[in-house]
């Protein structure tokens, strides 16, 4: 890695690139601190420093957007309503008939479903900023105890707070099209990286305190990336044989290749998925415990017990939900390929498997088992927080330096990367050669 960065560095385009990167991410990082208007900061300082299932999924939802929502900037949603977008219209494809029309369409038709998916990052923009506000003012109570001055007593205000939100969340797109365009690797995933890197100086500082649970906590970082990289790497090659074709008085086809099939095709959205989805009752018990009623009360107060990121129930539930979400997300996008038809409209096949249902049959088992493979591993890494503090005895939220979820996007934001950096330098370097 190091290696392929000083050869970059040493050509003019690739460190202009490069460098065209690394302003980008700054000027993301300066975007992070604007704050939204009607902010109260102390008394957003006050709900990150309480204790609870409230304050505790506040500060899980604060890593993912890269302590964005800590200082509840325009940018406290990141990109991760387009990203919500993009996940919707890819489950939705197979069933709407004119979206899996254009997604045979070539080139034309992804970029009308990108336009799409722009789209419907709006409405998913402010729906997102609302649940944000609703979380961080408990409710919206109305009085300048508020984190943020909004509702009906505030209306200018409230449309400010949204306008804002989405449009940060606008400005980071556009920010990562930039980067696509003109810099290195994948716009999107490279602003998400830079907003969970800017966690880590903050960890290590808080935890020189401790060097013995520092020097734990680095060599299961450590061996969690090690493991990550080898499953992201990981996968089964099905051979694929292509028949001979006689044109004339030439003959055509004949080659082996193979079919590489990820053991985790799903990346890191299964994660995404079950940390969404375990967040809403904790909240939701977090609102039910202020209501006056003695009944709901006691069920706000269980679903925070249950739902607590600090309780084994939670991560229980997390392993399981990330597994089971890894299986469906991994069939739904398999079956979108049409591997099978896509061989035999080209005249391959595996050998000694008959082409159509039975090589669909074939590479659909092969899958599922390799899948569970994936499956597990992300399961295991959606716990390693328990896992940490069960090691540490340090809360969950303070025993990595990096979320898990967070480490897994960093690795495969890096290696993909490098891949595209090295791929640049071998263009380069033919291109020296024939030039």
């Amino acid at each position: 890695m190091l290696t392929s960065f000083r050869q970059a560095f040493g050509l003019p385009d690739l460190r202009r690139r490069l460098l065209y990167t690394f302003g980008i991410l700054v000027v993301y990082r300066l975007a992070a601190h604007v704050p939204v208007p009607g902010l109260n900061r102390q008394a957003l300082e006050r709900i990150f420093e309480s204790t609870g299932a409230g304050a505790d999924a506040l500060r899980l939802l604060n890593l993912l957007s890269g302590g964005a929502l800590e200082n509840f900037s325009v940018l406290a949603m990141g990109v991760y309503p387009y990203i919500t977008a993009s996940i919707i219209i890819q489950l939705v494809t197979p069933l709407v008939p004119a979206l899996e029309e254009l997604s045979k369409e070539g080139e034309m038709g992804r970029n009308k479903i990108n336009l799409y998916t722009y789209w419907l990052a709006i409405p998913l923009s402010m729906v997102q900023a609302l649940a944000n506000v609703a979380i961080l003012n408990g409710g919206g109570s109305g009085d300048t105890s508020q984190v943020v001055l909004f509702g009906g007593a505030y209306p200018l205000n409230t449309v400010a707070v949204l306008l804002a939100l989405t449009a940060g969340t606008m400005f980071a797109l556009w920010l990562g099209e930039r980067i696509t365009e003109n810099g290195i690797g994948n716009g999107v995933s490279i602003i998400i990286f830079g907003g969970i890197i800017t966690s880590v100086p903050t960890n290590l500082y808080s935890l020189l305190a401790q060097p013995i649970a520092l020097v734990l906590i680095l060599l299961l970082t450590v061996a969690t990336v090690a493991a990550i990289v080898v499953i992201q790497e990981g996968h089964r090659r099905i051979p694929v044989q292509y028949g001979r074709q006689l044109r004339g008085t030439r003959v055509y086809g004949g080659q082996s290749t193979y079919i590489p099939l990820r053991v985790n095709s799903a990346g890191m959205i299964p994660l995404i998925f079950a940390s969404s989805l375990l967040i809403f009752p904790a909240m939701l018990g977090g609102m039910l415990a202020g209501v006056s009623n003695e009944s709901l009360k006691g069920v706000g107060f269980t679903l925070q017990t249950w739902f607590s990121p600090q309780s084994t129930q939670y991560f229980l539930a997390y392993f399981i939900l990330v597994v089971l979400f890894t299986f469906f997300y991994t069939d739904v996008v398999f079956r979108q390929q049409n591997l099978h038809e896509s061989l035999q409209r080209n005249g391959g096949f595996i050998p000694g498997i008959r082409p159509g249902k039975r090589t669909e049959d074939y590479l659909t088992s092969v899958m599922h088992r390799i899948t569970l493979i994936g499956a597990l591993f992300l399961g295991v890494v959606a716990i390693m927080p328990f896992v940490a503090q069960q090691i540490t005895r340090l809360p969950a939220n303070q025993s990595l330096i990096i979320s898990a979820t967070g480490l897994l996007i960093v690795v495969g934001v890096v290696l993909d990367t490098i891949k595209q950096l090295e791929a640049q330098l071998v263009m380069r370097h033919y291109e020296g050669i024939i030039g």
